[in-house]
């Protein structure tokens, strides 16, 4: 059984030896040695040798050979630390197993201050044998010090008849790396009284080849740091310069008060949470509450571009690639010790490869990112590794921890997307920007579709949605808009693009899939129907507000909105102009739901009375050119100029598209009018609506 449990519960042998290292901490050690002898050899070892606080008899007795023993967890509990200052990493009494997943043969020499050194020998083959547990012995001896001599103390476990016998150039230089990644690289956020390495005496040209992380990410164009304590969002971004490329480097520094953060998605239920939890679920600002059992977060990044132009000029090119390939994502760490399996290739833990389908101009993507999280493990309770040592339990902590760490990486994303901008510009001349954002996703749904034998029944569909987005991108540029006007697409089919991914690569239904693509096709066809008649008919631009007010009733129901709205009143004047009705009251509702987002950032609080959330939409005719449809709020306002917030896949939401404004923008521009940012003064706003202001410009009209 023993056996067993060290089999199942350590995921391979690379992560048995990383858990080996990890005890080495929890020992106080400075130093923890890996050796592996006799590679390509019938009778390979493993060596763990550590200068920690070694063992007692007694420690080994009671402890050491108890499995799940909860001494650890003890000491975590009552906050007990070392002498170095630390806490055990440790707290199942499972770690120890790993040596029973390496091998056989079990050899463990450890030495306490002020003891003899103690000799643990296993040997499976000889237990497994003895028909009764009682018969089982376990060689315990004690001697004068021969390893540890003088005032040393510490462990060396040696591993022989390993399980696995054939280790390989590649694993060798993989488990190089884990031992490496325990301590944190960046900055020396680690422990400094703590270091790990690995020795592999017969092949020393298998690892000493390994490029040094430092190295490799000071070459890394882009840099970005953060810190959030519940109350304060602190952020620093950094462009450095690219070689040959005449963009000047850079840097933000911001401290905010508040994090925006994506939501918890509504279907990812936890039965065991409670209902604060499930509370805050809900939230879009992270506070105090947010960091319970997680506790202060720090973060670091190093970001690249693995366009072929931008790395043939930082240099290295291959060996950034193959860095990123092996090394790139986002790892946790906790007082500085790796959280495994956080940043490993397979662990796709922040979603960003799926957004990055959704939206692949602006989000990052785990092949061009290396970055690091660091938590407290005095702080971070809520956070209990799994039993097989591979991540945290994905309980309602978990998904608060991602939310945040998500939302913290919006600053980045935002601002690296305008130095992107420029420097496409500055390679190719164009002012356009790259319009993959639908060719790519198509491209992947195609794949994914072939895969699984549902070409016949999706390319057709597709083929009618690429050719509804060639005739749109002709259409807006001859009325003057920027081809990125087709982004607007994205916009509007956004959910549906992620719906139909997540379907075709979780759950392949061809009846369900065509469906779904359908759907996708008659947004399409809708807009450039649009396009083609040119829509626009007499309207009432009172009818525009009390149809968008209709569809967004619910929504200030359930966010605890007050809407005054003058235009709506009895008595109100009736404002008529000649515009497209639909495009209109979809520019409005997306003014609106922006509105009701941003308050609640300000206003977190739902159960406040009265509500601080009070959205203002009348009209007004003070604007030069025509009447206009004019929304405030009582948000946090703008800290943007006009022209970065209608450009697109510009935001400061997280996980936002940067389409919204951008899309009234447009409308505005089909419609003959514009979008405005006013002063409160220039469009006799009540002084309680202090926050964001627009109003949609609308062609002379005349009165009802």
């Amino acid at each position: 059984m023993l056996q067993l449990l060290g089999d199942q519960l350590i995921g391979s042998p690379r992560l048995a030896v990383f858990e080996l290292v990890k005890n080495a901490y929890d020992a106080d050690a400075t130093n923890a040695h890996v050796e592996i002898n006799g590679l390509r050899t019938d009778s390979p070892t493993i060596t763990v040798t550590d200068d920690g606080m070694g063992m007692s008899e007694q420690t080994i007795r009671d402890i050491w050979l108890v499995i799940a023993h909860d001494h650890k967890e003890k000491q975590k509990q009552k906050r007990e630390r070392t002498p170095s200052g630390r806490l055990p990493l440790g707290e199942k009494g499972l770690g120890r197993l790993a040596v029973h997943k390496l091998g056989n043969h079990i050899e463990l020499i450890t030495r306490a201050a002020s003891s003899r050194e103690v000799i643990v020998r296993i040997d499976w083959q000889k237990l497994i044998d003895k028909e009764f547990l009682e018969d089982a012995k376990v060689e315990i001896s004690t001697r004068e010090p021969e390893v540890f001599s003088g005032d040393s103390t510490g462990t060396k476990i040696i591993i022989s008849e390993l399980r696995n016998r054939k280790w390989t150039r590649g694993e060798i230089r993989r488990l190089y790396r884990q031992i490496a990644s325990i301590s944190s690289p960046f900055e020396q956020l680690g422990p400094e009284d703590f270091s790990a390495y690995l020795d592999v005496p017969e092949y020393p040209d298998w690892i000493n080849s390994i490029p040094d992380p430092e190295r490799i990410l000071k070459r890394a164009p882009w840099k970005y740091k953060f810190t959030f304590d519940g109350e304060i969002f602190s952020w620093e971004y950094e462009f450095r310069g690219i070689p040959g490329i005449a963009r000047e480097a850079h840097t933000e520094i911001q401290r905010e008060g508040g994090l925006p953060i994506p939501p918890i998605p509504a279907d990812d239920e936890d039965p065991s949470v409670s209902l604060s939890a499930e509370k805050s679920k809900k939230k879009i600002t992270a506070d105090k509450d947010s960091l319970a059992g997680i506790g202060p977060i720090s973060g670091e990044f190093y970001v690249f571009d693995r366009g072929s132009k931008i790395l043939s000029k930082i240099g290295e090119s291959e060996l950034i690639k193959n860095f990123l390939d092996e090394s790139g994502g986002v790892r946790v760490y906790r007082d500085g010790i790796r959280v495994y399996n956080y940043g490993e290739a397979e662990n796709d833990w922040l979603e960003l490869d799926l957004k990055r389908v959704n939206n692949p101009t602006r989000n990052l993507s785990n092949n061009i990112v290396a970055g690091f999280i660091n938590l407290s493990q005095y702080s971070s309770t809520g956070l209990v590794e799994k039993s097989n040592r591979e991540g945290f339990v994905e309980n309602n902590a978990y998904e608060r921890l991602k939310q945040i760490v998500l939302g913290a990486m919006e600053p980045l994303i935002r601002e690296r997307e305008e130095d992107r901008k420029a420097i496409r510009e500055l390679l190719s001349g164009a002012k356009d920007p790259d319009l993959r954002h639908l060719a790519e996703p198509v491209s992947r749904i195609r794949e994914i579709a072939r895969k699984n034998r549902l070409s016949g029944e999706i390319d057709p569909l597709l083929d009618r949605i690429e050719t509804e987005y060639v005739y749109m991108k002709e259409t807006l540029l001859k009325a003057g808009i920027s081809g990125t006007g087709l982004a607007v697409v994205f916009h509007e089919i956004e959910q549906g693009i992620q719906s139909l991914y997540n379907s075709l690569a979780q759950h392949p239904d061809m009846k369900g899939v065509a469906d779904q693509t359908r759907e996708l096709m008659r947004l399409m066809d809708g807009f450039s129907e649009i396009l083609r008649k040119k829509d626009k008919k007499p309207v009432s631009l009172n009818n525009i507000i009390r149809r968008a007010r209709d569809l967004s009733m619910i929504r200030f129901r359930h966010h605890h909105v007050r809407l005054v709205c003058p235009a709506l009143e009895d008595g109100a004047e009736e404002m008529m102009t000649v515009c497209s009705f639909g495009l209109v009251v979809g520019a409005l509702t997306n003014l609106i739901d922006n509105a009701i987002y941003w308050m609640r950032t300000r206003w977190p609080d739902e159960d406040q009375e009265p509500t601080p959330r009070a959205l203002y939409i009348n009209i007004s005719d003070d604007f030069e050119g025509g009447p206009a449809i004019v929304v405030a709020d009582t948000g946090p306002g703008f800290r943007d100029e006009p022209a970065d917030l209608v450009r697109p896949f510009y935001t400061r939401r997280p996980a936002g598209m940067g389409m919204g404004l951008y899309y009234a923008n447009m409308v505005m521009q089909l419609n003959d009018g514009e979008l405005l940012f006013p002063e409160k003064d220039d469009a006799d706003i009540p002084d309680d609506f202090d926050g964001a202001i627009i109003a949609l410009r609308f062609t002379e009209a005349e009165k009802a």
